[in-house]
């Protein structure tokens, strides 16, 4: 943190870099705020198209009755588009919204540390980047942070804020402050790979992804999780947000390609099968519907890759899947606790109800957790561990809890 104190000016005007998709809903959930915002992207095509999405939508929650035709003319008029940096000079906060590359991050923030005045706060959209390393490439790490927004961000309501090493706490709360004013669910997370979120689905999936190998199939194990309560099972997520995404992240990385785990997702995408978007994915989709539908050439795929990779498959019936699934999420959970990423297991849960379908009558994983017992958890762990290797050893937290008979929420109440 800051050593020397940190003033923010009230943030009445913000800066939004890019158009895509998560740019539009960050834009749109600013000016619902009645929040005046610059709008910059290096193609111009890019920031026209943005603007008839925002009037466009704006112009469909009229005719829905959720606001008023004056309501929707004041929105608009708090987006304008800019041509260049310079007009963004008198910004008080900036948010980069463009796609998941440091490199590409990182010049941004150069422009923006160049241009934008002294005291002005400088955030990234990232959903797993690194913080810090955005923040060195300008003269005041300690007005930079994450503002993770979940798409589509004007309708999502989780924000995840992620301090940096140096993150001010008077700009902590300078951006507390603009999630109730957007009506955002705001949690803080520290900087890590992925964060709160993001962190914890990399473990779910990977044990989504390794059943598929071991003997269920994609729609065995979305229909287990969504029985438990989960909007969607992880492999219609993938459908939705595309699996394209994280097999070009990891071409692009020139890492992970080769991982047993992903074989199924990248046979998908060197078929063009790349989810809703091509009515092809895991699913099959008719024309004009995001009704997802068994395809049984999927299960035939999912059977092939795995017998290659030398897999002896087996029945894997759906309390398996729930309970694999659940105590990844729940050890990864434990761990981020154990390290400061998230400040109590409230927090973890508010992301996970708020930003990932757990079911809101469960309370979230952590709360699911103590609602088990922790020393049940801890003995389930381990006795995965026994089964599937080390990746499953309880995290040090989970067994300091179960020897003491205490609860994630315990740690809490101790905090408090």
């Amino acid at each position: 943190m800051s050593s020397t104190p940190v003033s923010v000016p009230p943030i009445r005007q913000v800066a939004v870099i890019g158009a895509g998709t998560m740019g539009r809903g960050i834009v749109m959930s600013l000016a619902s705020a009645g929040i005046e915002v610059l709008w910059l992207d290096n193609n111009p095509e890019m920031i026209e198209q943005g603007l008839t999405v925002v009037a466009e939508t704006y112009a469909h929650n009229v005719r829905q009755g959720r606001i008023s035709e004056e309501q929707a003319a004041t929105r608009r008029a708090c987006v304008r588009a800019v041509a260049d940096y310079a007009a963004l000079a008198e910004a008080d906060l900036a948010i980069e919204a463009v796609y998941e590359n440091l490199g590409i991050k990182q010049e941004i923030f150069r422009q923006l540390d160049r241009t934008l005045k002294p005291e002005a706060i400088l955030a990234s959209n990232t959903s797993a980047l690194d913080i810090d390393a955005i923040a060195a490439v300008t003269g005041r790490a300690e007005r930079v942070l994450g503002l993770h927004f979940f798409s589509p961000a004007h309708i999502m309501k989780l924000l995840e804020i992620v301090r940096g090493a140096r993150t001010a706490p008077a700009v902590l709360d300078a951006a507390l402050e603009l999630g109730r004013r957007m009506g955002k669910v705001a949690v803080v997370a520290g900087n890590c790979h992925g964060f709160i979120g993001n962190r914890m689905l990399a473990t779910y999936v990977r044990e989504a992804r390794a059943m598929l190998l071991e003997g269920a199939y994609p729609y065995q194990v979305d229909a287990a999780l969504q029985g438990f309560g989960f909007a969607m099972g992880p492999f219609r997520m993938y459908d939705v947000v595309g699996i394209d995404l994280e097999w070009r992240a990891r071409q692009l990385a020139g890492e992970g390609q080769d991982l047993p785990e992903v074989q199924v997702d990248n046979r998908l995408c060197e078929l063009g099968r790349f989810g809703q978007k091509t009515r092809m994915g895991y699913y099959r989709y008719a024309e004009g519907s995001r009704q997802a539908e068994h395809d049984p050439q999927v299960d035939a795929l999912v059977q092939q890759v795995a017998e290659q990779l030398g897999y002896r498959r087996r029945e894997i019936g759906t309390e398996e899947i729930v309970e694999r699934s659940l105590l990844a999420l729940v050890n990864e959970g434990a761990k981020i606790l154990e390290e400061g990423i998230a400040a109590s297991s409230r927090d973890i849960d508010l992301v996970y109800l708020n930003g990932y379908g757990f079911p809101a009558d469960k309370g979230g994983p952590m709360a699911w957790a103590d609602a088990q017992g922790v020393a049940s958890i801890r003995d389930r762990l381990l006795a995965l561990q026994e089964r599937f290797g080390a990746h499953w050893q309880p995290a040090a937290l989970i067994e300091r809890l179960a020897a003491e008979g205490k609860s994630f929420a315990d740690l809490q109440q101790a905090r408090a």
